[in-house]
């Protein structure tokens, strides 16, 4: 049982990895995989719903997902994307990228290959993994307007039994160290952090959720 203290600090991650954007039309929605398919599903609902007429699905294995599949992130995407009525033949799959900064260059070259240039995108990811998303896609792709959603999910009900609260709680961790480290590396734009975010992001790691963090 994580402790009550322990989940307000998270919270505070959670808020700020947050972008809290306010979706218009654009001309492609971008789906960055995962081990959370809901991602899928919210995309899919984007789709749906009319916000673009061209879904790309981008992963293939990265560092959660090639320990607990053999399908390749965006093909599994896909799959939940057409049972839930996406037509095929609207579907972009990039299937090879093993990280953030991979899902939008590998899609950069696929967007290259079949001659299409979107000037605005939806991209979507987990609710935690906004932030990220948004900084990397804009170290290299700035010039494209960008819009980040996620599955609308509260943080109270996000864990479940296969991707449990602690897991959460360390990714957020190491993605708060990214975002810090990142841009330093040019694999990030910069991004303030508030005090109070980065003080609980130390509380955190104190009370052992480390397992996320990468070396400097």
């Amino acid at each position: 049982m994580i402790p009550s203290e322990t989940l307000l600090l998270a919270k505070i991650l959670w808020d700020y990895l947050h972008m809290n954007h306010r979706l218009e039309k654009s001309d492609c929605i971008l789906a960055l995989g995962s081990h959370d398919l809901r991602v899928a599903e919210r995309a899919a609902e984007l789709y749906l719903e009319g916000w673009a007429p061209l879904l790309i699905l981008s992963g293939g294995l990265g560092n959660l997902t090639k320990e607990i599949w053999s399908e390749p992130e965006a093909d599994q995407f896909a799959a939940i994307a057409v049972k839930k009525g996406v037509p095929a033949e609207n579907i972009l799959i990039e299937n090879k990228s093993t990280n953030t900064g991979e899902n939008i260059l590998f899609t950069q070259n696929l967007l290259a290959q079949k001659e299409i240039n979107p000037s605005s995108f939806i991209v979507v990811q987990k609710p935690y993994m906004e932030r990220r998303s948004f900084a990397t896609f804009k170290k290299h792709w700035p010039e494209k307007k960008l819009l980040i959603a996620s599955p609308q999910i509260p943080f109270e009900k996000y864990a479940n039994e296969n991707i449990p609260i602690e897991r959460v709680i360390n990714i957020m961790v190491g993605d708060l160290q990214r975002i810090k480290i990142y841009p330093q590396k040019g694999f990030q734009i910069y991004q303030e952090i508030p005090q109070q975010v980065w003080e609980a992001y130390e509380k955190l790691i104190d009370a052992g959720f480390n397992k996320h963090l990468v070396m400097n």
